[in-house]
Parts: C-alpha cells; structure tokens; sequence
C-alpha cells in the first residue's frame, strides 16, 4: 500500500469522528452574522486535536495553524448556512441532523459544514503524520460569507496580515476540482415617479410601470452577454423589485430593482454599470441611477467592516505549480487524474483570488446544486474522500512523504 492510500485508510478510519463534528455544527444553527456557537464548537475541536495556534479574529472567524514552516497553505471553509426556509419542504427537522441511504442530512450538509468536518479531519491526519514538514498549514472556520463572498478574507489579509501562499477553498463541489469561477458583483437601479390617487393614475407617474419597462431591459442584456473560453458566459438578473407609495391608493413615487451580475474574464465592475446604463437608456428613462451598494452589516462580534458588493473573478493558470500540485495530490490519493474545471457558483476565492491574487483552488464533499435546498444532504464517502485529498495536498506540497508516512502510520492500517 503506497503512503498516499495510508492517508486515505486513515481518513475512513476517522469517518465517524467526521461525522460526530459534522452533525455537531449542523445542530449549531449558525446565519451570518449569527455564527458565535459554531465558531465556539469549531475551537473546541481544534482544541481536541491538538493545534499549534487557535484565534478568533475581529470579524468572528477561527483562526487555527499547525507548523511554523517557510511555506503556507491555508484550507477555507465557511461557518455560516442560509436560513432552513419552509419547514413544510423539509422531510425532517433541518437541524437535527440524521444518517440514511448513506448521507448525511441537515441544513449545511453540503454548504458547507460538511467541507469544514472533513477540514478538521485532514488537520488530524496532518498533525499525527506530521506531514507539514516545512509548511505552515492554516484552517479557516469563517463568517458572513452567504451574506457577503469574501469579505471575512479581506478582513483576514487586511487586518489580521494572514497572507498564506495558497488556499483550498472548502465548498461543496461533488469531489471535482476547480481551478476559477466567475465574479458577482450586485447594482441598484432608482428611479423616481410621481405620486397621486390611484383612481386617477394618469395624474401621476407611476414608478413601478418605469421598474417594469427597465427591468424587460436587463433581461435582454442578459441575453447579449458573451461568453469567456474558459470561465463561460456572464449573467444579469433582478433578484429584487421594491416600490415606495403613500398609501396603497396612490401611484408609487419611486422603485428599486437590485440585480445580481455574475462577471467572466474581461468584464469589470465598470463595464457592467456602463451596460446597466445603456439598458436603462435603451428603456427610455435617462433619470435613473444606478450604484452598487456597500455591506454594512454587524459581525457577531459586534465589528462593521464595510464592503462594496463588487467580488471580483478568479481563474488560476494551468500552468500554476500549486494547481499542479493539486492535481498530482489528487492522483497520488484517487488513482485517476482530474481535470481542473470552472466552478458555477462564488465563494471567498473572490477576495483571496481575485482581490489579492493568491493561488486557489476550490475542492469539497457535497453536491453544490444540493446548496440551499430543502432536504440537504452529504454522502458520507465523500466526507472521508475530501479529508484524505486535504491531507494528501499538504504531504506532497511539504515532500518527504515516503518517510514520514511510512514511519508515523500503523502496519494495520
């Protein structure tokens, strides 16, 4: 048995031990900025394995490091969960978690508390092989990242100067690799009306039919968008439509659409909003105005760390000795080489990747297309695949796995 199937045998070794943290989280209800009791059960098992180092920064994110080495690689993952929504949807209580049909089910299964599960497992792998060598490895348990992508990185890189040389961001991604994905950033368009009775609506100037009209505008924008070779096509979309009115007898004064743009390779924030103007222009209403709003929401902690909501697009080179390194990890511990993809959805790669332009690659137990449904649900095999790949990148990044894992793991294994 070669050393990287002792990491795996290892990693199944310790699948009910992934799961007891795994169901542990998912009964900690934790929404963004609500995340206290999570990030606290997160330092307890860091504290049971046995880290170096363990912090809560500014924002409420945990903080844990094993190993003082020259290099450093930091695994990611995000403590907050979307709301459970309509109970009447779920076929159980989405916070007691349960095992069956070979799945573990409960809100944050799959985002991501199940990545964050097998995050610590790897750190036990890693910390009794002694496998960081010459690294230093970082474990990441952050906030607020359903409510703003990236901003507790930036916090991170900014105010606390963690600056690790690479990142595996944690999210579900269905075991497949991936090496980019788009940018998001979100635009208010406002405009005015004027107001009167609505028994007589000619009066006035009904802000809502000017919404309407724009919005069949964005629509078509999205339609005309073009695609990346690599990262694919950019999107648009209005994700929310608000009216103000005096009364609900009076023509509404004024109207709100937010939009959701999702940014490939070669579009900007500025690119975007002039594309937003001319589809307002197109609509026929040049008052208009359009921003992009900041994040100013309070962490649990109390701290306000405001944040424009422009998250930048990501995608690291073929070329890039750290995907490289991926890949051949992923080989070395699954037999098979992958094909490092592009991921669909965002994550805290925009700030790490693409505000501070440090190699990434986003890896992760859990069907992504699972994230935010009712009935959420992990299956357990990926769990102990996800921490054993983890633990395998660390020992082929530090090298000389051939003698540390033949001499730290048991024969029987």
């Amino acid at each position: 048995m070669n050393p990287y199937q002792k990491i795996y045998q290892k990693a199944r070794a310790l699948q009910d031990e992934t799961l007891r943290v795994a169901m542990e989280l998912i009964r900690t209800p934790s929404f963004s900025s609500k995340e206290h009791d999570a990030v606290q059960v997160l330092c307890r098992e860091m504290e049971k394995i046995g880290l170096d180092e363990i912090r809560i920064d500014g924002l409420g994110s945990v903080i844990g490091r094993i190993g003082n080495g020259p290099r450093s690689i930091a695994f990611d993952g995000h403590v907050d969960t979307v709301y459970a929504g309509d109970r009447n949807q779920w076929s159980s209580d989405p916070f007691v978690p349960k095992i069956e049909h070979g799945k573990l089910w409960g809100r944050g299964s799959v985002d991501q508390k199940g990545g964050l599960a097998a995050m610590l497992s790897a750190a036990r792998i890693i910390k009794e092989f002694d496998l960081c060598q010459n690294h230093t490895v970082y474990f990441t348990g952050t906030v607020m990242e359903e409510d703003c992508d990236g901003l507790c990185w930036q916090h991170l890189i900014r105010e606390e100067h963690l600056h690790p040389d690479a990142v595996v961001i944690t999210e579900p991604t269905n075991l497949y690799l991936y090496r980019g994905h788009r940018g998001r950033m979100e635009m208010d368009i406002e405009i005015r009306g004027r107001s009167c009775h609505s028994s007589t609506p000619e009066c006035g100037d009904n802000a809502v039919y000017k919404l309407a009209r724009i919005a069949l505008e964005i629509e078509k924008l999205d339609k005309r968008l073009v695609a990346d070779a690599h990262l694919g096509k950019g999107s648009v979309s209005v994700t929310v439509a608000d009216s103000s009115s005096p009364s609900a007898c009076a023509v509404p004064d004024g109207g709100i659409l937010r939009l959701d743009r999702r940014l490939t390779r070669g579009e900007t924030k500025d690119s975007a909003i002039a594309e937003v103007h001319d589809a307002i222009r197109r609509a026929g209403y040049n008052d208009a105005t359009v921003s992009v709003p900041i994040y100013r929401e309070a962490a649990y902690t109390g701290k306000v760390y405001p944040t424009e909501k422009y998250y930048p697009m990501w995608l690291l080179d073929e070329d890039s000795p750290f995907l490289k390194s991926a890949i051949d990890a992923f080989e070395s511990v699954f037999g098979n080489r992958p094909q490092a993809g592009i991921w669909g959805f965002s994550s805290n790669a925009v700030a790490v990747a693409g505000m501070h332009a440090i190699p990434c690659v986003v890896f992760g137990p859990g069907n992504e297309l699972l994230a935010h449904t009712a009935d959420e649900a992990c299956e357990i095999g990926q769990l102990t695949s996800a921490a054993a790949f983890y633990a395998s990148l660390v020992a082929h990044l530090s090298g000389g796995i051939e003698h540390d894992v033949h001499n730290s793991i048991p024969g029987t294994l």
